[in-house]
């Protein structure tokens, strides 16, 4: 699995830069955040906003980011205080195990969360921002990021009161949820009334070994997320021996996992092919995605839905 897919373009040179924005309404709390933006091609460029994981950082997932920006989209990954790299980082033991052993409030949920339309609101203050085709934004994330990505695609969270709200992105086109989340330990059984809220178009992506870092489930129990996603158009890959931390680059206390390559090929080229669709208009992906091509290039290392 070595060919390129027909819609891939050489890739273009890229830069990385990063920075800081500060929400003075929220007590001047910080999301930092890093920029892999082309240096040619188009003019403007769609932009896709990343969200990592529980005890993550700007700087995960960057084979995924630094891809999809050489193929001329801006791609920004932000980070979220209070469920990110600062939950570990100068403790001693395994960041796995400390994170284990901490109670993740939900107001650091909800903090999350609002990052997300706060950097949508102030991207005139990052540089570089100029280029951004801002009809044409797209929203991803793993794990916890994909969580956040599932509620600005309008799904319903619990509130500190436990009270359902939704805080829904419209200014979203599409999303992808790498390791989506079932939320089961906060609404067990409520799936439905969860999840049929969502409307926007979603690629989602899991494994057959994307087993739970922090709660004892294994990739199945995702899998109400998708069934119950009201999105008229939305899309499931399953990776063959994919484990939860594939997405993110990293391992974490996972062993080494012998696909490796063949997983982020498929990553990156299936996450092109729904990007240049949703967010470039692209015919050709579109055909290649919605198909018999795609079963092709994937053989058997991965199965694909369409709904």
């Amino acid at each position: 699995m070595t060919e390129k897919v027909p819609f891939e373009n050489e890739p273009l040179k890229i830069s990385i830069s990063r920075g800081v924005l500060v929400d003075s309404s929220r007590n001047g709390r910080d999301i930092p955040y890093k920029l892999y933006m082309p240096s040619d091609g188009l003019d403007r460029k769609p932009l896709i906003i990343w969200s990592h994981g529980l005890g993550g950082g700007r700087d995960g997932a960057g084979f995924i980011g630094r891809f999809i920006a050489e193929q001329d989209f801006a791609v920004l990954h932000i980070q979220h205080r209070g469920t990110d790299t600062s939950l570990w980082e100068g403790q001693a033991g395994h960041p796995w195990d400390i994170i284990r052993r901490t109670e993740i409030p939900r107001s650091a949920s909800l903090d999350r969360f609002l990052d997300v339309p706060f950097v949508l609101d102030n991207l005139q203050d990052i540089d570089g921002h100029e280029k951004f085709d801002l009809n044409n934004i797209g929203m991803s994330g793993h794990s916890f990021g994909a969580l956040t990505t599932q509620v600005m695609a309008g799904q319903y969270f619990p509130d500190e009161n436990d009270v359902l709200k939704q805080m829904s992105e419209q200014r979203f086109k599409a999303g992808i949820l790498y390791s989506f989340v079932p939320m089961g330990h906060l609404y067990q059984g409520k799936q439905e009334e969860l999840f049929s809220s969502i409307d926007l178009p979603l690629l989602f992506m899991t494994g057959t070994a994307d087993d739970s870092p922090v709660e004892n489930f294994d990739y199945t129990y995702r899998l109400p997320v998708w069934e119950h996603a009201g999105s008229d158009e939305k899309y499931l890959l399953t990776l063959e021996d994919g484990d939860h931390m594939v997405y993110n680059g990293s391992r974490g206390k996972l062993g080494e996992n012998p696909k490796r390559d063949i997983h982020e090929k498929i990553i990156n080229d299936v996450s092109l092919a729904f990007w240049n669709m949703k967010l470039k208009g692209s015919e050709e992906a579109q055909s290649w995605l919605q198909g018999d091509a795609i079963q092709s290039y994937l053989q058997n290392e991965a199965d694909f839905i369409k709904a």
